[in-house]
């Protein structure tokens, strides 16, 4: 599927009618009782659905990426930037699974090395002014699994050594543009044109091979059908996974999305504290960051075939005690993947200006809405007897 059918997918998606979705949900609280059992065991269904698509995309990234090392090109370079594109959206709903100690952020979890940001470039590649900084010209560094994964965030946080970014800057190269992306020129990989070409591609091989195999174990903890993985534990957990639910979305909502990813950008107004600058993509990002909270308090995910997995939500455990909170939360998050949708690319040119430019004002009223909605998530939870909500705070 192409980026603008499947932004076009998901737009539809999110601007669902909140109404029409609430009969729906009213009509299948007439054949069952909504139990925190039941709303466990759907978002475990759910999160398996995503991190699946997730991974195919990702793997279909992986055959784009060989196919484009292999034969350096124009056109290869433009298939491989595509589906890290396609990916992203997937893998950016995701983000809703995150912040409760789960496979993705526990102690022994991923995460670090799948989405780090922000990134030096210089410490992976050469940059504008320094071409010999970074891992890929330096002879002596093996490029391997093992000793990138030991590189990743080594001796300071943004020395960024894999994952989706890394990827990302090689497939594009620095945003030295104020209209687009990187314009990285696919003879940077080609042997005779650019020094270390053969350590670039050996890089980009490598860098992908190792998030394909992150994205596999986090699916693979959360298949269903197998004894004792962190889904046959969470199905059991209860008000407890519940709970985890909800932190997650609340943490993501206002300490993440609205507050590490939109606020510290707009204060800043440096192109350097953008999520996906290289590619320009930070705008999508957001979007499907708020798809995926909207996805888990609906219970229900457009799947990468088109269809829709649906089953019981949050959203129905709350209006069991409260249905007009559950409405009204309903409300403020499709009000908030409105907000984020309406922000305009290039993201970096959006955070530019004073107060009352109109990029500005864009992700403002995004973060605003973010922010109402964590607040909302928390009610919900007292309402449903859970008052020990620890969120992620910016």
């Amino acid at each position: 599927m192409n980026k603008p059918l499947l932004a076009t997918a998901l737009t539809f998606a999110a601007l669902s009618s909140s109404t029409a979705v609430y009969a729906q949900v009213a009509g299948m609280q007439a054949q069952q009782p909504i139990s925190t059992h039941a709303v466990a065991g759907h978002y475990a269904a759910l999160v398996y659905a995503n991190y699946s698509d997730t991974l195919a995309s990702a793997k279909a990234m992986q055959t784009a990426v060989r196919a484009f090392v292999a034969q350096p090109s124009e056109p290869t370079l433009a298939q491989a930037r595509k589906t890290w594109l396609t990916a992203r959206e997937f893998y950016g709903q995701t983000e809703a699974f995150r912040f409760y100690g789960g496979p993705i952020d526990d102690d022994n979890g991923p995460e670090g090395r799948l989405n780090a940001w922000p990134m030096d470039e210089s410490y992976v590649d050469s940059v504008s002014g320094r071409p010999s900084a970074g891992l890929v010209n330096n002879p002596k560094f093996t490029i391997t699994k093992k000793n990138l994964i030991a590189q990743n965030e080594r001796g300071g946080e943004e020395n960024i050594a894999t994952g989706w970014h890394a990827i990302e800057f090689f497939l594009w190269g620095q945003d030295l543009s104020d209209t687009g992306p990187g314009e990285r020129n696919f003879e940077d990989f080609v042997d005779g044109k650019a020094p270390h070409a053969d350590r670039r591609r050996q890089y980009l091989s490598v860098v992908t091979d190792l998030l394909v195999d992150d994205l596999s174990k986090l699916t693979q903890a959360w298949a269903p059908g197998v004894k004792d993985n962190y889904r046959a534990q969470f199905v059991r957990g209860g008000t407890e996974s519940v709970r985890k639910m909800l932190v997650g979305l609340g943490s993501l909502s206002r300490g993440e999305l609205a507050g590490e990813r939109l606020e510290v950008a707009l204060n800043s107004q440096d192109q350097e504290d953008e999520h996906s600058c290289f590619s320009d993509n930070t705008h999508r990002d957001a979007v499907a960051n708020a798809l995926g909270i909207q996805n888990v308090w609906l219970g229900q995910y457009q799947r990468a075939d088109g269809s829709t997995l649906k089953g019981a939500s949050l959203r129905d455990l709350v209006a069991t005690k409260d249905a007009a909170l559950a409405e009204k939360i309903t409300r403020q998050i499709a009000a908030s993947v409105h907000a984020a949708q309406a922000i305009q690319a290039p993201f970096d040119r959006e955070i530019i200006g004073g107060n009352d430019a109109p990029g500005r004002q864009r992700i403002q009223k995004t973060i605003d809405s973010l922010t109402q909605q964590s607040k909302d998530l928390v009610a919900g939870a007292n309402a449903i007897g859970i008052t020990r909500l620890t969120l992620v705070q910016p």
